[in-house]
């Protein structure tokens, strides 16, 4: 009697032990069908790895998970106001959850990073010097200093090697005249000339 009852335990407790795990294993699939969903939605516009098509949206690839995250959280909470982040970004951060806005960040970030885009070689000259050796006379530090040598990005400070010029222009741009709220920056590039920006901009696509 007493065997039977001992077995009869066990054989419950196995039972319950599989029904727990099944029910993860359940969980598990629906979270990464629910995270494949919203990267597919992300691709649309940013390119299922990441490397989008067109220059109005930036390059994810290779970005830095920090940054991803931040700028998520700032398009959900409504902070990035520049006029592209409410039109396109505000509406679809607007349900992540923290734990998406991670698990988005991650996969971004763990993706190969996009292609060297040609560009003027006076331009790209220009641009090198601006970023590595800043402009003194002006004030300028060098974009390397945040930004690593490479442009490959440290921790909040977003990577810009591979990142489409037309939308690096465009960001220099509305934080230079504050539709974004960047006030480190500003202060760095308020002063920048188009020429300029043209410049570092030609030489980041082409890393």
């Amino acid at each position: 009697m007493k065997l039977r009852h001992v077995l009869t335990l066990t054989l419950g407790a196995c039972v319950g032990l599989g029904s727990i795990a099944q029910a993860q294993n359940l969980a598990n699939k629906q979270a990464q069908a629910e995270l494949k969903a919203t990267i597919n939605n992300c691709a649309v516009c940013h390119g299922l790895h990441g490397q989008s098509v067109s220059p109005t949206f930036p390059n994810l690839a290779a970005q830095q998970p920090v940054y991803i995250e931040n700028q998520l959280h700032a398009f959900k909470n409504q902070t990035r106001g520049d006029p592209d982040a409410q039109a396109f970004m505000w509406g679809m951060a607007s349900q992540l959850t923290d734990q998406k806005i991670a698990e988005l960040a991650h996969y971004w970030s763990t993706q190969p990073p996009p292609k060297p885009r040609a560009g003027d070689p006076k331009l790209i000259a220009q641009g090198r010097a601006i970023f590595t050796k800043g402009i003194p006379t002006e004030g300028v530090p060098p974009c390397a200093s945040c930004h690593g040598p490479d442009a490959a990005g440290r921790g909040m400070f977003p990577r810009l090697a591979g990142q489409h010029q037309q939308y690096l222009l465009k960001q220099l741009l509305v934080i230079q005249t504050a539709l974004r709220s960047a006030p480190v920056m500003h202060g760095i590039i308020k002063d920048l000339t188009r020429d300029q920006m043209q410049a570092v901009t030609t030489y980041l696509a082409s890393l």
